[in-house]
């Protein structure tokens, strides 16, 4: 891989603390979504976060049909908190979702 920019190798160093069993597949996809223009404001160890709380709740939860079957955002952010858990703590990640995460727009 490619050394890259100081705020990108800061981002793999962040990722790679924040969640040190994250498989490889997921830590690229969050990586390269946590380069987004309106998320560079942000120091590193935010952005990161919130792309890989984005990440797991989308692509390993059923946020999304909840969405889908008229659940409200919060709603469906409230019963996908435990399996984004689950994912969070199997990555090694000390850090989980909990009520004060729910509907802050992570």
């Amino acid at each position: 891989m490619a050394q890259g920019t100081k705020r990108q190798q800061d981002m793999r160093k962040a990722l790679r603390a924040m969640a040190p069993r994250i498989p490889m597949l997921d830590a690229a996809a969050i990586l390269e979504a946590a380069q987004v223009g309106h998320l560079r404001h942000l120091p590193v160890s935010i952005a990161v976060w919130q792309v890989l709380a984005s990440h797991v709740r989308h692509e390993h939860t059923d946020y999304d049909t909840l969405l889908d079957e008229g659940y409200d955002r919060d709603a469906a952010r409230y019963f996908v908190a435990p399996a984004m858990n689950e994912v969070l703590e199997d990555w090694g990640c000390a850090r989980r979702i909990g009520e004060e995460d729910a509907g802050d727009g992570i």
